[in-house]
């Protein structure tokens, strides 16, 4: 353990920023009921932070939480929590941890009491879990609950008619929940300026992502894409903080594409890259350095991941646009990386390994996750011949330890990796 902290000491500027803002967010979070402010739990697919904000609600993602409790070790103790309290060894560990952290207190992983919700938005219903998860959090809360039905882009594409259906149910579920457990009115220019600046952040993000054309890659698209997605995926879309954030992560960047330098590590800068890798699926989050580590040992950088793209597909053109208020968040729902069908995220996939000149590509199944899942092993074999690409398989889980089995996936990476450099060395 020592020697895994010891070597854990290569950080960009911008992981420690987004550390401080997330910390201080939980403080106010903890701070809410006293402060009187609104709390909202939401999903990150089809989050609507900007609408949460301009109500002066704060918004609290349960999922989040459940992948930061991951990652600090807590997990394991609120998965056998759950369990014990009769949830199936089955269900979605998400769900678990989060029925775990509050059967144990509700602290949150940061260490602060999180507050109980004034209002549960469930704004993509694409993955059914979702569904049940709030209904068992209405039980305990037993606070309005508002459920937004959002089309699952079966042809490919949101229907103009998909679009209208989830634009009433914001003006005439939502808006009216938001007003009643907020008492204050639906501003619209409040709103706009909101999504005025979702859009500005999402324009620094997609710079940041984009930069993984390079070579070497100034960035980690997976690993280190975690980290960039954080505050937009939480809390901090379309806010001034959020602004600045991605406005210093774009900076640093391009400052190391300037200087010819590779993204940072676990175990410091990776500017030998000998495999440029594109990735399917979330990570593992209870061995997330030891699963970085395993790329990253062997000179491996992900230049594009879907993973990074659940909580917008912003780099395949969509914006909030400030002056469609409703209509660009129902595009938003409706345009999560999870309701896409499986030929769209083939397409993406395909376009990732084309764009950014990978050398291959990996599947991460993960166990509890059917949104993501589903389906999976068709893609690999589309891919692979759409591509000429061989692809590689592995499973975990997002987390439970219990499911990472690290020998067994570090051997499978280490020969697919080998397999990748004979094949070059062959061609």
């Amino acid at each position: 353990m020592a020697a895994e902290k010891a070597s854990w000491v290569h950080k960009d500027r911008s992981m420690e920023l987004q550390k401080k803002m997330i910390a201080r967010h939980f403080e106010r979070l903890e701070r809410a009921p006293r402060c009187g402010e609104p709390v909202v739990y939401t999903f990150v697919p089809g989050n609507l932070t900007e609408l949460i904000r301009s109500f002066g609600a704060l918004p609290v993602l349960p999922e989040i939480n459940a992948l930061q409790s991951g990652m600090r070790g807590k997990s394991k103790d609120y998965i056998a929590a759950a369990e014990r309290a009769g949830h199936s060894e089955d269900v979605c560990t998400y769900v678990k941890c989060d029925i775990g952290m509050l059967k144990s207190g509700n602290i949150g992983p940061t260490g602060t009491k999180l507050p109980d919700p004034d209002l549960l938005l469930l704004s993509y219903t694409g993955c059914y879990t979702f569904m049940k998860w709030f209904e068992l959090l209405r039980e305990e809360y037993n606070c309005p609950t508002v459920f937004l039905q959002v089309p699952y882009q079966g042809d490919g594409r949101l229907a103009p008619e998909h679009r209208e259906y989830i634009t009433d149910q914001i003006r005439k579920d939502l808006i009216p929940a938001l007003e009643q457990v907020t008492g204050r009115s639906y501003d619209e220019d409040l709103l706009r300026h909101h999504l005025g600046l979702a859009a500005e952040t999402e324009d620094h993000l997609v710079a940041v992502l984009e930069s993984a054309k390079n070579r070497p890659s100034p960035i980690d698209a997976y690993f280190g894409g975690v980290y960039y997605v954080g505050p937009i995926f939480s809390a901090f879309r379309g806010t001034e903080e959020g602004v600045e954030y991605y406005k210093e992560l774009r900076s640093e960047v391009e400052a190391r594409v300037a200087a010819g330098l590779g993204p940072i590590t676990p175990d410091g800068p990776l500017n030998d890259q000998r495999f440029r890798l594109v990735v399917e699926g979330p990570p593992n989050w209870t061995s997330f350095r030891e699963f970085w580590r395993m790329f990253s040992e062997e000179h491996a950088v992900v230049v594009a991941s879907t993973y990074t793209k659940v909580g917008g597909t912003y780099d395949f053109g969509f914006r909030h646009d400030p002056d469609d208020p409703l209509g660009t968040m129902a595009d938003y729902c409706g345009g999560c990386y999870t309701n896409l069908n499986l030929p769209s995220r083939i397409d993406m996939l395909v376009t990732y390994i084309r764009d950014y000149e990978a050398d291959g590509f990996l599947i991460n199944s993960v166990k509890s996750c059917n949104s993501f899942s589903a389906g999976q092993l068709m893609m690999l074999r589309e891919v692979e011949k759409r591509t000429g690409i061989p692809g590689a398989f592995i499973e975990s889980d997002l987390v439970d330890p219990r499911y990472f089995s690290a020998a067994n996936i570090k051997n499978r990476i280490e020969s697919y990796l080998q397999m990748l450099a004979a094949r070059a060395g062959a061609a």
